[in-house]
């Protein structure tokens, strides 16, 4: 395919080295695409988390899991679209996306398994419809540049045992997150997190990791 707008020049030199061209080629024609089938839509709908990989202005990358209650991602009008909720601050992978919106995500079914991947280029959207997407801080909306399902053979298989007990929707008041009662952040947070770690108590970092050790985090 000498044409293709998939693989790159590193990319060649690679299926050169051990002779997979023809074989990468193929699967470029068969499965990458752009538009989301319905059976990806619906295993999008389904999933409770993620993997976000970004980059920053100086071409570094990070990966970010991303969780939530089932359907907090959606797929509306071919845009993929997700809420960020309450997290540490660091704004890591959204920070990025102000200087380089191209994303790559990663969805897994580990009982099936399955996995589909998603290449695309990103948007933050600071007025969300919290009918459609609740206790969303803001959403990040993503146009899909590649669209492929991998091959499922090296996922391990695991099994759901529970939901976090901080998952959105699960309470009717937000859980506050134990890290952030810790006695060495405490003048850092936020006017509503302070008020919270004065009803709920601060705590040493030896108890912050006992709590985590005893899955209590």
């Amino acid at each position: 395919m000498k044409n293709s707008k998939f693989y790159l020049p590193e990319h060649r030199a690679i299926q050169d080295k051990f002779g997979t061209g023809a074989l990468a080629d193929k699967q470029e024609e068969l499965i990458v695409h752009d538009v989301f089938t319905n059976a990806e839509i619906e295993f999008i709908s389904t999933r409770d988390m993620f993997f976000l990989s970004t980059l920053n202005s100086r071409g570094e990358p990070t990966v970010s899991y991303k969780g939530g209650p089932v359907g907090f991602i959606k797929v509306i009008d071919n845009e993929l679209i997700f809420s960020n909720y309450d997290g540490n601050g660091m704004f890591l992978s959204v920070g990025n996306l102000v200087k380089n919106g191209k994303v790559g995500l990663l969805f897994i079914d580990f009982e099936t398994p399955r996995r589909l991947r998603v290449q695309g280029v990103a948007l933050i959207d600071e007025q969300p419809d919290l009918q459609i997407f609740p206790e969303a801080e803001f959403l990040i909306r993503i146009k899909p540049t590649d669209i492929w399902v991998n091959c499922p053979r090296y996922i391990h298989t695991y099994k759901k045992v529970s939901q976090s007990p901080y998952t959105p929707g699960r309470n009717s008041t937000p859980r506050l997150a134990q890290w952030k009662r810790l006695d060495s952040v405490y003048e850092c947070l936020l006017p509503i997190d302070k008020k919270a770690v004065e009803n709920s108590g601060q705590i040493t970092l030896d108890q912050y990791n006992l709590m985590i050790s005893k899955n209590e985090g």
